[in-house]
């Protein structure tokens, strides 16, 4: 039988757990693989059991029931002993992620006070790191830090089953983005059951499948597809971190091809990196032949990269009918909508001046003005989604863009302490047929032959890269950047360039400081500040003339109306930058790289002879200049900048630089150094000059070491 738990009507988590470990012990359920590569630890169901029961007997200790508990690890295993350790303590896992070095404290602060968390589960290896940090943050400092791989396998006889059901809370999804205003998801066990229960059937789930993934566990998609899923029918799962993948991103389809995986996803920038990074000569050892699903969700589908992609790794064995658009979020526990397994994408072109003006007219002919839409499947089961007209909450025509409304068991609690935001999003009814209650997703969207096609977002959330965005929070970064800019004053939105949401912030500045703004300092500072505290490019910085941003009469920021008025070019401009690439003198561009690179070589290599495959003899060539000539030549290269205009001691947060870009420059990085490196690298050392110090150093070391051995 598949699923033998698809009847019951108020099992849990533990449950579930319960019946993999007692009917197949020594079945391994998750591996995880430290680099992408290597095999790093495994789960079998008695060890997970164990381990949680173990974990839970610790906490029963110490908290009561119903307790939150934050859970902050690494990728790896440890997480998802934690996780089921809270689930069977009975308390409620609030899952997040250690924060990086440097990295400000405010979203922590803002999750771990909104929870009113009890205390804070982590492993040994993080734990002296964790207490540095929240030294100088009284309000993380006062939690107790326990490091559950520390906690003895024998406190497992002490275990007592908790008293839970259908309607207890297993955890809390902050969504991501999330600081000053955090809203905390309530999820219970019959949410994680109805769902995981719709993507068996949307996603045409058998146990004899296999799960290969790289997404964060502590994120919605991570834990409730790459981690629950496979438990839930009994599947094996493959694990590797999302930093595993930013920096090679060719280690997932190798990890696939390896494990022969049927089912692997992400969201759409995922598909564009492969494209991208995956050269030919990696491509001609792959075998995606296997790969029967690849979703495509957490941000929007592109037609142009299902298109890219498929014919990129078609020699690879990959087939565009694998690719499975669909659409969910963490207020629906994960999954809304999804398409048939075995059919193609489903993808409409459509007129853009029409869709503007929230109507559907499909496009026919050669005009010029058109936008194809990628569908997001149909809703399974006993769910129902309506599009509604967000004004008079009335159901739409056929033909008309409004507000996707969705009902279903697998629509979570509500934001956990926040009854008049529940009520709001969660207890929604149309105003004429009274019907509901329903979830407001705040997206936009229509139906068609029950195909549901997302256009864009009602709400001011921004979704880059996968990752929930804030406009509020932006904002608030951006008018502390710099004292010339006035408070209160500024949007943050996002705009498609090429295909790809990308972030523009507007801004009003002081009138005393109109007379002598420097542009570039204000600018500069604007770009570092939302990439430190944000992780985010900025594409286009517009600085506004005093008391000249749109408001309401009550003075609220109109974003939407600033985001018109940038694309018609009608804001009160004091001055703007933007990044475009396509005004970079690339003739230019290309002579400084290549003028950089003749440093990056080395001649003594060839005159003498020497074995550079060794990292030793490589370490031992490198020079100072030669490192900093591959860093500003990369950086030139990723963010678009003249080499000429990248100073050393400017920190790399200055230039907009991103986790993602960060990650993968460190992957080149190894490969061209010939050794491995943290991907933490660029946030331990914040700009050129004090990384290629660090750099010259550890070739040094390692040049010595290797003459010792020798």
């Amino acid at each position: 039988m598949i699923n033998i738990l698809e009847n019951a009507k108020d099992f849990t988590f533990v449950d579930v757990l319960r019946f993999r470990t007692q009917n197949h012990p020594e079945k391994i359920a998750f591996t995880f693989l430290e680099d992408g590569e290597a095999v790093k630890s495994s789960l079998t169901y008695q060890k997970l059991d164990l381990q949680a029961r173990a974990i839970a007997a610790y906490l029963q200790s110490l908290v009561p029931p119903g307790s939150r508990i934050l859970l902050l690890y690494p990728s790896g295993l440890e997480f998802i002993s934690a996780f089921f350790g809270c689930l069977y303590a009975g308390v409620i896992a609030v899952p997040a992620y250690p924060p990086k070095r440097n990295q400000k404290m405010s979203r922590l602060v803002a999750i771990s006070t909104d929870a009113q968390a009890s205390l804070i589960l982590t492993t040994q290896e993080l734990l002296v790191n964790i207490e540095n940090q929240f030294s100088e943050n009284p309000e993380l400092a006062k939690l107790p830090l326990i490091a559950t791989d520390s906690i003895a396998l024998n406190q497992a006889h002490s275990w007592q089953e908790a008293s839970l059901n259908g309607s207890s809370l297993a955890f809390l999804q902050y969504t991501s983005g999330s600081t000053g205003t955090p809203k905390g998801v309530m999820v219970s066990h019959s949410n994680l059951l109805h769902n995981e229960q719709m993507i068996q059937h949307a996603f045409g789930h058998f146990d004899e499948e296999v799960i290969v993934g790289w997404l964060p566990l502590f994120h919605d998609m991570g834990l409730v597809g790459n981690l629950l899923q496979p438990l839930y029918l009994g599947m094996p799962s493959i694990l590797m971190s999302p930093e595993t993948f930013l920096m090679k991103p060719v280690r997932w389809l190798e990890a696939i091809t390896r494990f022969k995986a049927t089912t692997s996803g992400g969201p759409n920038f995922a598909y564009d990196l492969c494209v991208r990074k995956v050269t030919p000569e990696q491509r001609a050892n792959l075998d995606l032949s296997s790969w029967q699903l690849a979703f495509n969700g957490s941000e929007p589908v592109r037609a142009e990269t299902l298109e890219q992609f498929a014919r990129t790794f078609a020699d690879c064995g990959f087939r565009k009918q694998a690719f499975y658009p669909c659409y969910g979020m963490a207020e629906t526990t994960l999954l809304i909508s999804g398409g048939i397994k075995t059919g193609s994408p489903v993808i409409r072109t459509v007129q853009d001046a029409a869709l503007r003006q929230n109507q559907v007219i499909e496009s026919v002919g050669d005009e010029k003005e058109t936008r194809k839409i990628v569908g997001c499947g149909r809703v399974w089961l006993d769910q129902k989604v309506i599009i509604v007209d967000p004004e008079s909450l009335t159901q739409c025509p056929s033909g008309q863009i409004g507000e996707i409304w969705f009902s279903s068991p697998s629509v979570a609690q509500g934001y956990w302490n926040q009854p008049e935001q529940t009520q709001q999003t969660f207890q929604a009814f149309t105003a004429d047929t009274k019907e509901g209650p329903f979830l407001r997703t705040g997206d936009l969207g229509f139906l068609q032959s029950s195909e549901l096609f997302i256009t864009g977002r009602l709400k001011d959330l921004i979704i880059i890269r996968g990752t929930n965005h804030y406009p509020q929070d932006i904002e608030l970064t951006v008018e502390q950047s710099h004292p010339a800019l006035r408070s209160s004053c500024g949007a943050a939105f996002a705009v498609e360039v090429d295909g790809v949401e990308r972030l523009v912030v507007a801004q009003e500045v002081e009138r005393t400081s109109l007379r002598q703004l420097d542009v570039d300092e204000v600018v500069g500072a604007i770009r570092k500040a939302v990439s430190e505290q944000h992780d985010l490019q900025v594409y286009a910085v517009l600085l506004l003339k005093t008391a000249s941003i749109p408001k309401t009469s009550s003075g609220k920021i109109q974003r939407y109306a600033c985001r018109a008025n940038f694309l018609n070019r009608t804001l009160n401009l004091v001055n703007q930058w933007i990044a475009k690439p396509q005004e970079i003198d690339l003739i230019q561009l290309q002579a400084d790289i290549e003028y950089l690179w003749k440093k990056v070589q080395n001649p003594v290599q060839e005159k003498v002879g020497i074995n550079t495959n060794t990292s030793a003899n490589r370490s031992s060539l490198m020079k100072e200049e030669q490192i900093q000539a591959w860093l500003i030549s990369h950086l030139s290269l990723e963010l678009k900048i003249p080499a000429s205009e990248i100073d050393i001691q400017e920190s790399f947060a200055y230039y907009g630089m991103d986790s993602a870009i960060a990650v993968n420059t460190v992957g080149q990085l190894m490969d061209w150094l010939g050794f491995e490196l943290e991907p933490t690298l660029f946030w331990e050392y914040s700009n050129i000059e004090s990384l290629t110090k660090h750099l010259v150093e550890k070739c040094n070391l390692l040049s010595v070491s290797a003459s010792v051995g020798s």
